[in-house]
């Protein structure tokens, strides 16, 4: 889908966050595709409207797409790997970082959903505030929380209208 060049707040060292760009780690992308439920839901919402960017490096799709082998089946990873790399908007990430940080930060997301307690822990959130903008759930507090009239109407001009896409399509 492309690549994004975030802008960074004079000052501050860190990419402004966009309040309409997600993260998914690859946990949740499995889960989404292999499992359903809260995962599936989170995502949903992401694709439902086309005004929701699914950010991911290389890396953090790698990932994924070999849990989906492992789990399931080397061809199905191969027909997801397909179908996400045309749909998510992929960035950049120096070689190293954690796949999902990594893809929050370079593409500016405010939103980072994982499975990883360790990522959505307290003391995570308060040492991610000093470096990136990001509000790390797991998929069932995104999907719960996730308001999306809330957030178009203060991102655009005019009324909510709705989802726009089909997630299944």
């Amino acid at each position: 889908m492309g690549e994004r060049d975030p802008s960074s707040p004079s000052g501050s060292g860190r990419p402004t966050a966009d309040p309409t760009a997600v993260v998914a780690d690859a946990d949740v992308l499995a889960a989404d595709l292999l499992v359903g439920g809260a995962a599936r839901e989170a995502l949903d919402h992401v694709r439902s409207h086309s005004w929701l960017t699914l950010v991911a490096s290389d890396p953090l799709l790698d990932d994924a797409e070999a849990v989906i082998a492992a789990i399931a089946d080397p061809a199905l990873a191969v027909d997801w790997r397909d179908r996400i790399d045309e749909t998510a908007l992929t960035v950049e990430q120096t070689a190293g970082d954690h796949p999902a940080l990594a893809s929050a930060y370079e593409g500016a997301a405010a939103h980072l959903l994982t499975f990883d307690e360790g990522l959505g822990s307290a003391q995570a959130n308060l040492t991610l505030q000093d470096h990136l903008a990001v509000s790390v759930r797991t998929p069932d507090a995104f999907a719960r929380l996730f308001d999306a009239a809330s957030l178009y109407e203060a991102e655009y001009e005019g009324d909510y209208p709705g989802p726009d896409r089909d997630p299944r399509a």
